[in-house]
């Protein structure tokens, strides 16, 4: 966008990954705390500190992602007199909650369908899926291109752009042997991106399978969506078992996998044949029992 004539700011809570997404996409960048829970003292507060932004700034556009900061940025938005409200949603929160959570998360996301121009699913699945439980006015749904939020960069995705040293700096951190098969899962390590299930399956499959290494790529997050204490003991002692705390060249790690492992409760692949999220779940079973065979 900014390449082409648009004036930029980037507003996210504070973490370690924002240096380099400055540096990356060469924007201008504020920090709005946002918790990722429900907090309903701190959601007003960050509430108020968009709405006080957006007021200063006076942009455009207000484009979000992510369901919490979703709901801020499009209500502060619409406070504060912004014409043009997007909200892209990749995923449901509320899709493996349940009880009082769910009608709540629910809730949200209606209120920021409601107070948003655009809804923009990020693949035919989500659209469907929305559309059957009534989140957002038909109206303002609209799934761009073939769905995915970002495509793939082939110019960095490609052998010819990994850089040898850092290459060889990745196999020593995985020590990484030829003879070895190797397996990625990236992701925040919580519950709904199905590491419970992604580290208990790889204990079994080990047992048949010795050449097999399983590379889990994120951080714990324990205060939101602990994984269980079986599979943190699973990570933190098998012996097959890499973990990478933090990457953001998750390139070279997937280069040196046979396979990757996306087994996400509620995120799937942004593809229009994809019909539910958890699918992948079994997908990455059945994958695994056939690598037995290697």
């Amino acid at each position: 966008m900014k390449d082409n004539g648009f004036d930029v700011i980037m507003v996210s809570s504070d973490g370690k990954e924002w240096p380099d997404i400055i540096r990356n996409e060469g924007c201008e960048h504020r920090i709005i705390p946002m918790k990722r829970s429900i907090a309903p003292i701190r959601d007003v507060q960050s509430l108020w500190r968009l709405y006080r932004l957006f007021k200063r700034e006076r942009p455009d556009i207000v484009h979000s992602h992510t369901p919490k900061a979703g709901l801020l940025a499009m209500l502060a938005a619409k406070f504060a007199g912004v014409k043009i409200r997007i909200h892209t949603i990749a995923g449901l929160r509320f899709m493996t909650a349940t009880g009082m959570s769910r009608r709540i998360l629910v809730f949200m996301e209606k209120l920021t369908g409601k107070a948003a121009c655009y809804v923009w699913p990020n693949s035919y699945s989500l659209l469907n899926y929305i559309r059957e439980n009534k989140l957002v006015s038909e109206k303002k749904l609209q799934v761009i291109g073939h769905g995915s939020s970002n495509g793939v960069d082939l110019n960095r995705y490609s052998i010819s752009a990994l850089r040898p040293e850092k290459l060889d700096e990745v196999k020593k951190l995985v020590n990484f042997k030829e003879d070895l098969t190797y397996i990625l899962s990236m992701g925040r390590i919580v519950k709904d991106k199905g590491i419970n299930e992604v580290l208990q399956s790889f204990k079994l499959v080990h047992t048949g399978n010795q050449k097999l290494r399983l590379i889990v790529l994120g951080t714990f997050e324990d205060d939101l969506d602990p994984i269980s204490d079986e599979a943190r003991e699973i990570l933190t002692t098998h012996p097959a078992i890499i973990h990478i705390d933090w990457s953001d060249q998750a390139e070279y790690f997937m280069h040196l996998s046979r396979l990757m492992i996306h087994a996400s409760y509620r995120e799937g692949f942004p593809a229009h044949y994809c019909r539910r999220a958890p699918c992948n779940a079994l997908l990455f079973v059945l994958l695994l029992k056939g690598m037995l065979m290697l």
